[in-house]
């Protein structure tokens, strides 16, 4: 029996996995790619916590709150455990397995076949089995597992830079709707000013009924504006207390409107660190990565449907008690043990296995595919947030003289006005020219943060 027995630990010792070795695809070069991006490979660091160095304490309250209790995030952070336990499951599936049982069985003999007396029949010991990895079957599923463990971590980091920029971005417009409703009010303030003084002068005849209309009508399409400002600041305010998972009323942080708005003033930002990021910046990416992962587990399911064609060897065994007397069940005579090795080869079963490994490999194509698309759309998304940033910047610069100088024409036809050598109508027109220059302006501005949002999620959320 123990020459036997060490036929197994021998057998083993040939054991192999059979199937393809993951090696990492490479659809596009690191070089290649930052060459594209006009990269200069420069070792820098992108802290994860990049929100940070806007220095607003209350977006910080609003993203670590939504990092602890986003439902999607919580969601991710629930399929990442289900993942680790799948793959503790996965992990013992191919070891040996140990069971303790007891049998009883009565048998009340027909009387038509002949002198029988009714048996008894008590059992009762342990059962082992154990199905052998002899051709990497296992080994491939704990592959698999992991690879898919993996999948599922960066896939919960991409849903955390996805969040984090949600809420960044979602922040800055309301700031930037908060700034512009501000200067709609002070400009309803002074048009209203001008409108009495319009008025006053109508009543007494100094001035005519188009000045008076034209006034009124000033007025009135800025004080028409405010609503709906107020009501995209209620839009702002909802979307972020669904992505921090709180109700509206609860929010982390004081989000009204204050006289320090980062919206009131542009970002400054470097815009030559644009292109100070190391050559795998979109390898490091979490949905990069995770792509990347999907093909591994892909790949050890390849080789796990190959080693079913192969043959199956299991053992099994008995030690415990039989007796047909459950008096005598746990007598020395009663002890009793076996062992079962079995060997299965699949035969003929219609080409079942075969296309199974033939779907296995196809769906590794798509995969393959799903991961080529991912690196072009994160190339994409990096070199339109480069180019954004760029371009604000100038418009942002532009923007700013434009205001200075509507400034300069507004004082100057102002004294023209007074002193008569305008009409009316052009101070007006002057006037709503600054408003939509300051509105123009305000609004560059947030698209200047907005922009710069889209270059740290699409670094993705940072790099060390």
């Amino acid at each position: 029996m123990l020459k036997r027995l060490l036929f197994f630990p021998l057998f083993l010792l040939c054991a192999c996995t059979v199937g393809p070795d993951y090696k990492e695809p490479i659809v596009f070069k690191d070089e290649k790619i930052a060459k594209s991006l006009q990269l200069t490979d420069a070792n820098v660091k992108i802290s994860k916590q990049w929100y940070e160095q806007f220095n607003d304490k209350s977006l910080n309250a609003l993203i670590e709150t939504a990092l602890s209790n986003n439902p999607t995030i919580k969601g991710g952070v629930e399929k990442l455990r289900q993942a680790r336990t799948i793959a503790a499951i996965n992990g013992t599936q191919y070891l040996p397995t140990l069971n303790a049982g007891t049998q009883y069985e009565y048998t009340k003999a027909s009387k038509n076949i002949g002198l029988t007396a009714d048996t008894n029949y008590f059992q009762i010991g342990l059962d082992a089995s154990w199905e052998i990895d002899v051709w990497g079957a296992g080994r491939r599923l704990n592959e698999q597992s992991l690879a898919e463990f993996e999948q599922a971590y960066f896939s919960l980091h991409n849903l955390q830079v996805m969040i984090m920029a949600e809420i960044a971005n979602n922040y800055f417009l309301l700031k930037t709707t908060q700034a512009q409703l501000s200067n709609a009010k002070n400009n309803l303030k002074l048009q209203q000013e001008i409108l009495q003084t319009v008025k006053e002068k109508y009543e007494f005849g100094l001035a005519d009924t188009a000045a008076y209309h034209q006034a009124q009508y000033l007025t009135e399409t800025t004080k028409a504006m405010i609503p709906t400002l107020e009501n995209q600041i209620t839009v702002y305010k909802n979307a972020l207390a669904v992505l921090s998972g709180v109700l509206p009323d609860d929010l982390p942080a004081d989000v009204s409107d204050t006289h320090d708005n980062p919206a009131q003033q542009a970002y400054l930002f470097d815009i030559h660190k644009l292109y100070e990021l190391p050559a795998d910046i979109i390898r490091s990416r979490p949905d990069v990565k995770a792509a990347e992962r999907a093909i591994a587990a892909q790949n050890a399911a390849i080789g796990k449907a190959i080693a079913a064609l192969y043959p199956n060897l299991s053992i099994g065994g008995l030690l415990g008690f039989q007796s047909g007397a459950g008096s005598k069940l746990f007598n020395s005579d009663s002890q009793a043990y076996g062992y079962t090795p079995k060997i299965s080869l699949p035969l003929f079963n219609w080409g079942r296995l075969q296309n199974h490994i033939q779907l296995q490999k196809e769906i590794k194509a798509e995969t393959f595919e799903n991961y080529r698309q991912t690196v072009l759309h994160a190339v994409e998304e990096l070199n339109n947030a480069i180019s954004a940033v760029q371009t604000e910047y100038r418009h942002n610069l532009a923007q700013r003289n434009a205001v200075r100088n509507m400034q300069q024409v507004l004082n100057a036809t102002r004294e023209k006005y007074e002193t008569g050598l305008v009409q009316f109508s052009e101070l007006l027109k002057t006037e709503q020219d600054l408003l939509n220059a300051q509105t123009e302006l305000i609004t560059s501005n947030g698209a200047m943060y907005q922009n710069v949002i889209a270059f740290y999620k699409a670094t993705g959320g940072g790099y060390n």
